[in-house]
C-alpha cells in the first residue's frame, strides 16, 4: 500500500542518518539499553501490538531481557564473514534495539558481493553470535533480484521463505531477533508482503561445529 511505501522510505531515510557514529557508539556500550531512535516511535505506533500472520513466529520482550553480553548471553564471534566489523557487530546485536549499519554498508564497506556474486548456491546466513542458521538466500528468486531489492532498501531483505523460523522471531513492533536474544533488524512488509530488513553485522556468523 501507499503507507507502506511511505513508512518504508521514512524507515530508511531515518536510519541512513541515525545509524552508528562514534558517538553513538558510545551511548550504547555506556548504558547497554535501548538507544532513543525515531524510528522507534513510528514503528511502535505502527506496529505497536501487531500480531503478524503466519508464517511469522512471534517473540516476546523476554527474549530481550539483559544478559552476560547485553541481550546475549555468548559473545559476538570474532572472524564474522564478509568482513564485518566486530565492534559495529557487537553493538548492533547485543546492545541495541533500534540503531542499524549505514544503508549500503553491506555492499560498500564488506566483501559480500566480491565473494558471493559468483556462487550458485543458496547462501546460509548465520547469528554472529551463536552460530545458528538464520536466513538462506537467495531463494524462490534469482541472485539478481535479492541483490536488486537488498540495494533499492539499503540492507539485506529477506522474504517470508528464506528466514528460518526455528531461530528467528518478530516482536509486536516490527523489530527481528533470533531466540537467542540478538537484535537482526525489522519487518518493514510492502505491497508483495513481509520484508525483513537485516544487518548484515548480524547475520555474518559462523556455523557452529
Amino acid at each position: 500500500t501507499r503507507m507502506m511505501r511511505t513508512v518504508s522510505f521514512c524507515v530508511a531515510a531515518l536510519a541512513s542518518v541515525q545509524a552508528f557514529s562514534p558517538s553513538a557508539h558510545h551511548r550504547v556500550l555506556i548504558s547497554k539499553s535501548r538507544v532513543p531512535y525515531p524510528v522507534a516511535g513510528l514503528l511502535d505506533g505502527l506496529f505497536g501490538g501487531k500480531v503478524f500472520d503466519a508464517p511469522v513466529v512471534m517473540g516476546t520482550e523476554e527474549m530481550m531481557s539483559q544478559k552476560e553480553y547485553g541481550t546475549s548471553a555468548v559473545p559476538i564471534q570474532k572472524d564474522l564473514r564478509w568482513n564485518c566489523d566486530v565492534k559495529t557487530a557487537d553493538n548492533i546485536c547485543n546492545y541495541n534495539r533500534h540503531y542499524a549499519e549505514y544503508a549500503g554498508y553491506w555492499e560498500r564497506a564488506t566483501t559480500f558481493l566480491q565473494e558471493e556474486s559468483q556462487n550458485t548456491e543458496e547462501i546460509t546466513f548465520y547469528d554472529s553470535n551463536t552460530g545458528k542458521p538464520l536466513f538462506y538466500g537467495p531463494r524462490d528468486r534469482s541472485w539478481q533480484g535479492f541483490v536488486k531489492e537488498s540495494q533499492v532498501h539499503g540492507w539485506p531483505s529477506f522474504r517470508d521463505s528464506e528466514v528460518n523460523w526455528d531461530y528467528v522471531r518478530v516482536l509486536p513492533n516490527g523489530e527481528c531477533i533470533s531466540v537467542d536474544g540478538t537484535h537482526l533488524g525489522h519487518n518493514l512488509p510492502d505491497r508483495t508482503g513481509n520484508r525483513y530488513c537485516i544487518n548484515l553485522v548480524s547475520i555474518a556468523g559462523r556455523p557452529l561445529e
